[in-house]
């Protein structure tokens, strides 16, 4: 088994998306004393976009990457660019108030246009399509479906939801094992490596330096803040953290609020047109209702690209091919006979209550993370408003700042135990 947490100096991972990436960083590690207006550590979906909004603003910004730029979860997910946020609005009504809940669902919708907007003004070629239809796995969430999309539509105005009977599915995703869904045509999923890469490109075209094999060992707070790689330092008025779930141990006070977990996607052979619609028949992303969900769609070149099964090792699976192929049998059991052309995993970062923790460390250090799996539009928007908040204009990031952010019970020291106890009683719940 490969040890994949906190390395440095890695080529991509051999996934599908580094196999088909449109470009690639030729850029190498910071040598020497470097100065910046802001100084972002990570080059995933957070710190790109918040290094390209600051230098549209005028900022100066390096970007400084521990292995390649994409080489986190931002290269590795499954693509899905949803609406809203990880939680449904039912329950953040609940908890955060009406007024919250719509403020967040506002935002939700702002990030999938961003999302759009950026890859419509720099021509990045990533696959982008259209709609994300939810599962129900279990007959007693077919009311919390017809309550949620009819909430949308009525209370949200929201006109993109459409909720979908048992027949119409079995139809939409060639099996019987669901009992309802809703199709939410606001939604869309790309090839989330390329258009990382594009963000990044562009971001490099307006002035941005990136490097690369960068790993941050330590920073020094003040006005400016010093960070600092084996190799090099970059002193800085601002500092982005956007490590998210490689953080490792570079900063304790953001290590409580995340815990890091380990996804796994499979892709397969290339399938015939006739094979791949009678899989998914409108060509939408789709995921399913499980705690530990599964999630699937068709890449531009007609492969299934499946995700499913997580683990909370700091190992992945000797053979990840065949920890995500029995998943995907469970519902497509006639793609027995398929070839699996790429198996890969990625760490992304939970919260407990699975919001975004957005804040700031220090009145010049700030950070976006724990996207719990909703990280390609909400990492994006958090890029802009990280970028808002440095320029001056703070009202919308507060709004996130100002979001519960629990920590996991007994620090990082027990976090641990406590979450895979957790996660293994809810997987549970899945298999019954």
């Amino acid at each position: 088994m490969n040890r994949i947490w906190h390395e440095t100096r890695q080529a991509h991972t051999d996934s599908y998306y580094a196999a088909t990436a449109n470009c690639t960083f030729d850029e190498g590690a910071l040598q020497g004393a470097k100065v910046a207006d802001v100084c972002v550590i990570g080059a995933g979906y957070t710190g790109v976009s918040a290094a390209l909004h600051l230098a549209e603003k005028g900022y100066k910004v390096i970007v400084l990457e521990a292995n390649k730029v994409g080489w986190g979860a931002s290269g590795r997910n499954g693509g899905h660019v949803g609406t809203g946020q990880r939680k449904e609005q039912a329950d953040l009504e609940a908890t955060l108030g009406k007024e919250t809940a719509k403020i967040l669902w506002d935002f939700g919708l702002e990030a999938v246009a961003t999302v759009e907007d950026r890859i419509n003004k720099h021509q990045i070629q990533c696959d982008l399509k259209q709609g994300i239809l939810h599962l129900a796995n279990k007959a007693s969430e077919v009311k919390d479906f017809e309550a949620g999309v009819r909430s949308l539509q009525t209370d949200y105005g929201y006109d993109q939801a459409e909720f979908v009977g048992k027949a119409q599915v079995d139809q939409m995703v060639g099996n019987s094992n669901y009992h309802a869904g809703y199709l939410d045509k606001g939604s869309r999923h790309l090839h989330p490596l390329n258009y990382l890469l594009g963000l990044a490109k562009a971001a490099q075209a307006a002035g941005v330096r990136f490097y690369q094999d960068s790993p941050v060992t330590h920073y020094s707070k003040g006005e400016p803040a010093v960070v600092h790689t084996p190799s090099g330092q970059v002193s800085a008025t601002y500092v982005v953290f956007a490590t998210n779930g490689y953080l490792n141990k570079l900063e304790p006070r953001l290590a409580r609020k995340i815990m890091p977990i380990n996804n796994f996607v499979l892709a397969t052979e290339p399938l015939d047109d006739s094979t791949a619609r009678s899989l998914i028949r409108d060509d939408v992303a789709v995921q399913d209702s499980l705690f530990v969900i599964n999630y699937w769609k068709l890449s531009g070149d007609n492969r299934l690209i499946f995700g499913g099964g997580e683990n909370y090792s700091s190992r992945f699976p000797a053979d990840i091919k065949q920890f995500v192929r029995k998943y995907l049998l469970r519902i497509y059991p006639q793609l027995a006979g398929t070839r699996i052309d790429y198996g890969w995993g990625g760490t992304l970062a939970i919260t407990l209550n699975r919001m975004p923790s957005f804040g700031r460390l220090e009145p010049n250090v700030f950070y976006g993370q724990g996207y719990s799996g909703h990280g390609v539009p909400t990492a994006t928007m958090g890029g802009k408003l990280l970028a808002e908040v440095i320029s001056g204009t703070a009202e919308r990031f507060d709004v996130l700042a100002s979001l519960p952010q629990p920590m996991f019970p007994g620090g990082t020291l027990l976090r641990w135990p406590g979450l895979v106890a957790g996660m293994l009683y809810y997987s549970l719940l899945d298999k019954l």
